[in-house]
């Protein structure tokens, strides 16, 4: 094999491993909302490599610390499975985006950067222990949670996250949680993962997972002050359509992953109904 051929399917196993549609999901989101606030271009690009590389540690970190369920079940679809890499090139490449994320967040300041710090910690604690526990949608809720936290304290001005605003990212959080677990149960349960989901069971969780998105959206709508928009009417109605097609795709489909695209469309659709309330949810101390 040429050393051509090896960089390739390096490359394809650190992209496949990265979870790179999410992690660019959450974090244009992540630098979106912080553009909408006020931020200047320097600190819109500072969160974005702090929580691109957040995501990408985490992604990577998964995949590693996996490795052994993975080969267990036969996952081909998984890089080390499928021989485009090894557990510990994962793991040195998780280790290494760690460290740039580390000082991109604290170039941000010492508390919005602490913030995404501890938001980064609980997923790794997610990968580590806590998915394979009744406690496994929490990493999702503070993570999410306190990456709103992260980008209202980097704005400008002496401001702090409404209440509610940060309440709504980790519904958001959790519901997609919920929704990325569902094609896996089997696999996971024949490893001795045993998280929320699992607990619940395919039925439970495919009711949870649509209400938890439909609550998330009913908060972004009802937390502004003052009566919602036309826009903001219009945006939540397209939301919560995405969060039953979720529920709806879970009955029809359980192995599809579509759910979670779906639940992704919806935080899309959330991060900018929150655009249209910057005034709202990013109040005075």
């Amino acid at each position: 094999m040429t050393s051509g051929t090896e960089a390739r399917r390096l490359a394809r196993g650190l992209v496949t491993a990265s979870h790179a549609a999410p992690a660019a999901v959450v974090t244009g989101l992540a630098a979106a909302l912080a553009a909408a606030l006020g931020s200047g271009w320097g600190t819109v690009a500072l969160i974005t490599v702090a929580v691109g590389t957040g995501q990408l540690s985490v992604g990577w970190s998964n995949d590693w610390i996996d490795a052994p369920r993975d080969v267990a079940v036969g996952r081909t679809e998984k890089p080390v499975v499928a021989g485009l890499l090894t557990a510990r090139t994962l793991r040195d490449a998780a280790l290494a985006a760690l460290a740039v994320c580390v000082v991109a967040s604290l170039a941000l300041g010492l508390a919005p950067g602490a913030a995404h710090l501890v938001a980064v910690a609980g997923a790794w604690a997610y990968n580590a222990r806590l998915k394979t526990t009744a406690w496994s949608w929490l990493p999702y809720a503070l993570s999410f949670g306190l990456l709103a936290v992260c980008v209202v304290l980097a704005a400008p001005g002496p401001r702090v996250p409404a209440g509610w605003a940060v309440a709504a990212a980790a519904l958001l959080g959790v519901g997609a949680h919920v929704a990325n677990t569902l094609p896996d149960l089997e696999d996971d349960a024949a490893t001795g993962v045993r998280g929320l989901p699992h607990r619940l069971g395919r039925r439970g969780s495919g009711i949870l997972a649509p209400c938890l998105l439909v609550v998330a959206v009913a908060v972004v709508l009802a937390g502004p002050a003052g009566a919602p928009r036309p826009a903001s009417w219009i945006g939540g109605a397209v939301a919560v359509c995405l969060a039953l097609a979720a529920g709806a795709v879970t009955v029809a489909r359980p192995r599809s992953r579509a759910p979670f695209g779906l639940s992704m469309g919806v935080a899309v659709v959330c991060v900018a109904l929150l655009a249209l309330a910057t005034a709202d949810i990013a109040v005075a101390p």
